[in-house]
């Protein structure tokens, strides 16, 4: 299958600054992180989207990307034998021809340098009232954490890192390659020590080396007052092991807030719909109506009609950055009765004719009309 644009992947524009790519990446990065995400496919999209920032984040492999696509350098100069049958693929290709021609590509990453750990996500469902009143939870999540065994070093215990002896503690190694500029000489990684320099006299057993392992961690998570739905918060600290000492990552916590039976929210604001019978809504009535905390008496006065909308002040959801409650707003429904007696309709038409309303009569039911057969009417 034919890889995607990395720009597309990430999202972003081709002329993206390095800011924007590495905050479209940070924000996919936490939505699709196989940790958090159990989803099918999520771990694939973690990796489509680590490969295409690790490109677009580097200025010489941007460049290269923009310049050959998918395919590379070698691709775009007639294939990989190029040039008299150089082989200029992969190991020793343009990049690092030109990226050791210009200066060794950039300046290089300190792999021991402390750095801060990976952010995590975690999606919490909660009812109407918990998001409304706040609420303490329990989640567990699935991550990586400091070794047991090990405290994070890595070593076994009683053992400790040694000089690699591959680099000479270097971190990297120079090798020789002929280009079409002659013998040039570029710099890796050392695939001993993966750029530290250190290498362990032996590996802990429980996390071979890592200094970390994958488990369920509980964290109580305190829900304030008035989260709403997509709304999230931020745990300081509680994301990914920090590397080399660096701080720990964050856990975003996002919300997704139930709908109620009886209530609807409208940012800090909450509507009921109250049903009210004709003679109620003509003549007038005390009616009991339920809020977020507890039942409160409503007058309504005579000769309301349907859509006519009454505000109760500060009853509504406390705002969740500490600004005020909202209000609570009670819209009427006239309901007409589907179903009544004979003695209802004759004092309705009754109503009607002292108005000065002339009522058509529909015809009636074939049960009434057989009522009425045998009663000889």
């Amino acid at each position: 299958m034919a890889k995607r644009d990395y720009y597309e992947v990430l999202g972003v524009s081709k002329d993206a600054s390095k800011d924007e790519i590495k905050k479209a990446y940070r924000k996919l990065s936490k939505k699709y992180h196989p940790d958090i995400n159990q989803e099918e496919g999520a771990d694939a999209k973690f990796k489509e989207l680590s490969e295409a920032y690790e490109v677009l984040s580097d200025e010489n492999k941007r460049a290269q990307y923009d310049r050959f696509g998918h395919n590379g350098p070698q691709q775009g100069s007639g294939g990989s034998q190029g040039f008299g049958g150089q082989d200029f693929s992969g190991f020793g290709g343009f990049e690092d021809i030109f990226g050791s021609f210009f200066g060794g590509g950039g300046a290089r990453r300190d792999p021991n340098a402390p750095r801060q750990g990976d952010d995590l996500q975690y999606s919490m469902t909660l009812t109407f009232e918990e998001a409304v009143f706040g609420t303490e939870k329990d989640i567990t999540v699935r991550k990586d954490v400091e070794c047991d065994t090990c405290h994070g070093n890595g070593a076994k215990p009683g053992t400790k890192k040694k000089t690699c002896t591959y680099c000479s503690g270097q971190g990297h190694v120079t090798v020789e390659q002929n280009t079409i500029l002659g013998r040039m000489q570029t710099q890796k990684v050392c695939p001993e020590c993966e750029g530290s320099g250190q290498v362990f006299e032996e590996k802990c057993s429980d996390c071979h080396g890592k200094g970390t392992q994958n488990k369920k961690v509980t964290i109580t998570v305190k829900v304030p007052e008035g989260v709403d739905n997509d709304q999230q918060i931020r745990l300081a600290g509680k994301g990914g092991p920090g590397i080399n000492g660096g701080p720990a990552g964050d856990l975003y916590v996002v919300f997704r807030v139930k709908p109620h039976s009886n209530f609807r929210r409208e940012g800090d604001d909450i509507f009921y719909d109250l049903n009210l019978s004709f003679p109620q809504a003509a003549l007038g009535d005390e009616i009991t109506v339920p809020t977020l905390t507890g039942n409160v008496s409503l007058s309504v006065p005579a000769g309301t009609q349907t859509g006519k909308q009454f505000r109760l002040r500060e009853k509504g959801v406390q705002n969740v950055h500490g600004y005020g409650k909202g209000d609570y707003f009670v819209t009427v429904k006239v309901v007409t009765p589907e179903k009544m007696t004979e003695r209802q309709e004759e004092l309705l038409r009754e109503f009607a004719e002292i108005g000065g309303e002339k009522l058509t009569e529909q015809p009636s039911s074939l049960k009434d009309r057989a009522k009425k057969f045998f009663k000889g009417e």
